[in-house]
């Protein structure tokens, strides 16, 4: 338990770590991009290396497949009907025009981004309840705070555009983010006595959306930016988290 509530408050000082930066420095879009990709990767490469063996060893894999295609479609569904549910993973659309009109997308943002954010704390505080292994855990702890420093980074820049004083900027990053530790506890203390399966495919339900996310980053990030500065922090990320599972099921 103290692992998993410390992991779940550490995501999300990593969120507020990344707010804090970007209403106290003004940031280049290319740093920035760099960072995302790299994010994007850690997310794809965690599905691929830790959550899908996972949730395949205590589950048949049509049923892996149906998680995946859910969670991938619920993110779809709010990215094309609410509002892009990563301001991270969906950066290059938030140009001037979208900070202009803020007042008008601040709802659909805050009401994506919090279900998008309560995904990420459900993920982290579930796993405490999976017989997933230390590698599985510590990479997807791994790849949900290196995304969190951007998605902070990204909301911060878009409020203060907006035109909102730093301050507030920073509470309302800090107050979106909380549903972090929402989710989080919703998947420790109400999710505690679920089956193994039911946990497994929770997880893979989440790996659909984190494939949508990376999926989503990348694209997003090479249509206005170097093709060669995505793809590679990209990979970068997806290796990242390769050395991370392979490593620590090497010294297990």
């Amino acid at each position: 338990m103290p692992n998993t509530l410390w992991q779940i408050i550490a995501a999300y000082i990593f969120a507020l770590a990344g707010g804090w930066i970007s209403t106290s420095l003004r940031l280049e879009h290319k740093p920035l991009c760099a960072l995302i990709s790299f994010a994007a990767g850690t997310l794809l490469g965690v599905t691929i290396f830790a959550i899908l063996p996972e949730s395949l060893g205590a589950c048949p894999w049509w049923a892996v497949v149906l998680a995946l295609t859910t969670g991938y479609a619920l993110f779809l569904f709010i990215s094309k009907h609410v509002h892009h549910v990563c301001p991270a993973c969906a950066a290059s659309h938030f140009d001037v025009d979208a900070t202009r009109h803020f007042s008008e997308i601040a709802t659909a943002l805050i009401v994506a981004l919090a279900i998008h954010s309560t995904t990420d704390g459900l993920a982290l505080g579930i796993q405490g309840e999976t017989p997933a292994t230390g590698a599985t855990k510590w990479s997807l702890f791994s790849a949900l705070c290196i995304h969190k420093v951007p998605e902070g980074l990204a909301l911060g820049s878009l409020l203060i555009g907006a035109g909102l004083h730093r301050l507030t900027a920073l509470w309302w990053v800090a107050a979106v983010e909380a549903t972090t530790l929402l989710g989080g506890a919703i998947g420790y203390f109400f999710l505690a006595n679920t089956s193994i399966f039911w946990l497994a495919l929770i997880m893979a339900h989440v790996g659909g959306g984190f494939i949508y996310l990376a999926a989503h980053a990348v694209l997003g990030e090479m249509l206005k930016h170097g093709k060669k500065l995505v793809f590679t922090s990209f990979a970068l990320g997806i290796a990242v988290i390769a050395v991370l599972n392979i490593g620590l099921r090497l010294f297990a």
